[in-house]
């Protein structure tokens, strides 16, 4: 391994992302630099296969994925895991003997988020809003966490409905219904999930009126940019749990780190040094 460790991120949207922080600062606790370059498709004027080509070809460690391009991503690496070949889509790419390999560590940083805050306590009935990339992940996470019924919505109804196939044969007796209006499939929900876009810098608004929070538990936005999005907003206004997608962007980068370079991390300090703004150049 060279002295500087070289990592990126392939993404649209990603300007706000504080992986690049994240990733500079563990390096920083191990006496090593550490890259982690945006790549961004568009603004470099190539299509997402030409970039993760450039990538492989160009001395990275590893790249984060992240949307749109998860599960196009799962389709050119060696996938060890059966678990993430079920999910069906990547964030976290290795470039080494054999590979590249793809991880899943939205899958584990979404269990642990989830732990955080609600400890052992089960979903309950979840609707879940947005069946992508973090969505497959978050669903399977919720299957470890002890789901028995789950909404799934999503504006092409086969997407949701293939991912409820794909969590069927993992969870039998799974209970599972599709849908493309949020709202319709809100009533009786005890947990809320936003995994699409919806509120992210870029993506004004709320995937789920207000109204419709009524009666749930707790919530989830897988959103991060900003931290405080309106759907947290309005679910804490109603009185729900709110789980921040900052934990699962923590949690996400904290065991991508460990694949990437099986090096340690303080994460308290971590979490310190992010909140208070500390970087590396």
């Amino acid at each position: 391994m060279t002295d500087t460790i070289r990592l990126g991120l392939i993404g649209d949207n990603i300007a706000k992302s504080q992986s690049p922080r994240l990733h500079r600062l563990a390096g920083a606790q191990n006496g090593r630099r550490t890259t982690y370059d945006p790549l961004v498709p568009a603004e470099m004027d190539k299509a997402f296969d030409a970039v993760f080509a450039h990538v492989a070809a160009s001395g990275y460690r590893g790249v984060n994925v992240t949307y749109p391009y998860k599960e196009r991503a799962a389709a050119k690496v060696v996938i060890d895991d059966p678990l993430v070949r079920a999910i069906g889509a990547v964030n976290t790419v290795v470039f080494d003997e054999g590979g590249p390999h793809g991880f899943n560590t939205d899958y584990s940083g979404f269990i642990a988020a989830y732990r955080r805050v609600r400890g052992d306590a089960a979903p309950g009935p979840v609707l879940m809003i947005g069946a992508g990339g973090v969505g497959k992940a978050v669903a399977f996470g919720l299957v470890a966490l002890g789901l028995d019924e789950i909404r799934i919505v999503d504006r092409d109804l086969p997407k949701a409905e293939a991912l409820a196939a794909a969590l069927t044969a993992a969870s039998p007796g799974l209970v599972t219904r599709t849908g493309t209006e949020a709202a319709v499939l809100a009533t009786g929900a005890g947990g809320i999930i936003n995994c699409t876009p919806v509120g992210m810098v870029g993506y004004d608004g709320t995937p789920l009126p207000r109204a419709a929070l009524a009666g749930a538990d707790w919530v989830f936005d897988a959103v991060y940019t900003p931290v405080d999005t309106q759907f947290l907003q309005d679910a804490a206004a109603e009185g729900l749990q709110v789980i921040s997608g900052y934990e699962l962007f923590f949690g996400q980068g904290v065991d991508a780190w460990a694949i990437f370079t099986g090096l340690p991390l303080d994460e308290a300090r971590m979490r310190r040094e992010l909140a208070e703004g500390k970087d590396v150049t």
